[in-house]
């Protein structure tokens, strides 16, 4: 067991604790328990990287309409009916050689995977319209979706609260400086920063399953069943 457990923790770039350190054994038929897995982790003195603390960076101070907070903090992958039904958005800055490098993402809360990205070395308003009409252009969700993000100028703008209203969309938006209003971004650039942009990630919310793994699951299953 110690060798599989300190093979499965490398491969995660040392960031893996116990119950996704168990995960990996489990995908390929060899299941100890993840107290067995933890005590073996504590002899040989594996431990996870620990994720830095969230920093606040949206800038609120802008003329543009405020949207309520309309998903009010239901993250649970239970609570959101199927997939393309509610999104979330954000932006986070990552250090380079070179500079800031921003990044903008477009998550959807079921799967927890990313759908929309745009990366640029300035922070002006194109970067979440990028993001969010890749997503568009790859799901092309019902009308109806909830998208969720800060209330930064970014996505309080007219282009791109307009790029809502034409696909249908229906705004939300975080309460000022309030990082846990957008919790599961925040969590997703905690770990795309300690973790190296490890796009196989288990992910805890589905039961680490990875979110590309979950989305064909959701896909194959009946409508009825997605809902439930």
């Amino acid at each position: 067991m110690l060798a599989r457990t300190e093979t499965v923790f490398a491969a995660s770039h040392l960031t893996y604790g116990s119950p996704r350190v168990h995960a990996e054994p489990l995908a390929t038929g060899d299941a100890p328990s993840v107290h067995g897995v933890a005590r073996v982790m504590r002899t040989a003195g594996l431990r996870a990287t620990r994720p830095r603390r969230f920093q606040v960076t949206t800038d609120s101070n802008h003329p543009y309409p405020i949207a309520p907070n309309v998903l009010a903090r239901q993250f649970a992958v239970e609570a959101v009916p199927g997939l393309n039904r509610v999104w979330i958005g954000d932006i986070t800055y990552i250090t380079t050689l070179e500079g800031w490098l921003y990044l903008a993402v477009v998550i959807d809360l079921r799967s927890r995977r990313v759908i929309g990205w745009a990366m640029r070395h300035t922070l002006e308003g194109a970067i979440t319209r990028d993001a969010l009409t890749m997503a568009l252009e790859d799901r092309r969700p019902a009308a109806g979706c909830l998208l969720h993000s800060n209330r930064g100028s970014q996505c309080a703008a007219h282009d791109y609260q307009a790029l809502l209203v034409a696909n249908g969309m229906i705004p939300s938006m975080s309460r000022t400086g309030d990082c846990w209003d957008n919790a599961v971004a925040e969590s997703f650039f905690a770990t795309l920063k300690r973790e190296l942009v490890d796009r196989h990630r288990r992910h805890s919310s589905l039961g680490y399953v990875r979110p590309i793994n979950y989305e064909l699951q959701q896909t194959s299953l009946p409508q009825s069943s997605q809902a439930a």
